[in-house]
């Protein structure tokens, strides 16, 4: 297997200029509060994918041969945020002006401000999605404006966001969303519903940036994240809510974060810790958004 290479794919179809797909780990982690360990992640998905089929039943295609090009890992300005943010910036904004999909994998969410500061240098008429079980919009956490609890606020400053999945809060939080009349897509009025999703999808423009924290899905699922919340959305009606999303919209960038692979409800070494199923399903999560946005 090729150590930084998603899906292990031949180098035919991994070819940086041929590659449609570019993934970025991005093993940022600085203000992690509950479970420290997502500076594992990107690369523990990476290892993960490579023990994918990568034969999709759903589309009935072989999403890897639009081309999925890996990047070695970023790890410029990570003793600061703001240099962060801005290395980071500086780092996509060559890419997305390629009109590459830059996907890129967290680390914590703290990295969304770095890719969408990149894509709103080429790109300004876009609207953000973001899925996570926070509503992430204190104005600072722990001495910082930059934590991952703060990153739709500091979103919300320059860009329209939308948030689903949300089902954890605090009361700074509620205060700010009533203030500002935000409207939030909680989990407790989507769970297990579907009239929501056109919903969502018809208030986005028609370009958009998806942000992904993997604890949008529920811990049954999706355990090893940085602070699991009870009752997020299923496999299946997440999926459905994808494919709708990539088949109306069209989407410059994503980024999926949060992901702490460490043991949890499995007896395995830290060292293996990649073996735990919440990796496996962060990358078939990421493979079948390739496939909704290459096959529809």
């Amino acid at each position: 297997m090729t150590s930084n290479n998603f899906g292990d794919i031949e180098k035919e179809f991994s070819d940086f200029e041929k590659s449609r797909v570019i993934i970025l780990p991005v093993p940022y982690e600085a203000t992690t509060t509950y479970r420290k360990g997502t500076k594992r992640g990107p690369k523990a998905i990476i290892k993960a994918s490579q023990n994918m089929e990568l034969y999709d039943e759903e589309t009935d295609s072989e999403p890897y041969k639009i081309g999925i090009h890996t990047l070695k890992e970023f790890k410029e300005g990570f003793d600061n945020p703001q240099k962060m943010i801005k290395a980071l910036a500086d780092r996509v904004q060559g890419l997305f002006s390629s009109e590459k999909l830059v996907i890129a994998l967290g680390g914590e969410h703290t990295i969304a401000l770095g890719m969408v500061a990149g894509l709103r240098r080429e790109e300004r008429n876009f609207s953000l999605l973001i899925l996570d079980a926070h509503a992430d919009l204190r104005d600072s956490y722990e001495e910082t404006k930059y934590s991952h609890a703060c990153v739709a606020r500091r979103l919300i400053e320059e860009n329209r966001i939308f948030q689903v999945g949300i089902r954890s809060l605090c009361q700074e939080e509620a205060d700010f969303i009533k203030k500002k009349n935000l409207k939030l897509f909680y989990a407790k009025n989507i769970v297990g519903r579907e009239d929501w999703m056109k919903k969502v999808i018809s208030r986005l423009s028609n370009k958009i940036y998806l942000s992904i924290d993997l604890d949008f899905l529920d811990p049954s699922i999706m355990p090893a994240v940085g602070t699991p919340e009870p009752g997020g959305l299923g496999w299946y009606e997440t999926l459905k809510f994808l494919r709708l999303l990539t088949k109306e919209k069209e989407i410059l960038g994503i980024d999926v974060v949060e992901l702490c692979p460490t043991p949890l409800d499995i007896s395995v070494p830290i060292r293996v810790s990649n073996s735990c199923p919440s990796v496996f399903t962060a990358a078939k999560l990421i493979y079948k958004l390739i496939a909704y946005l290459t096959t529809i």
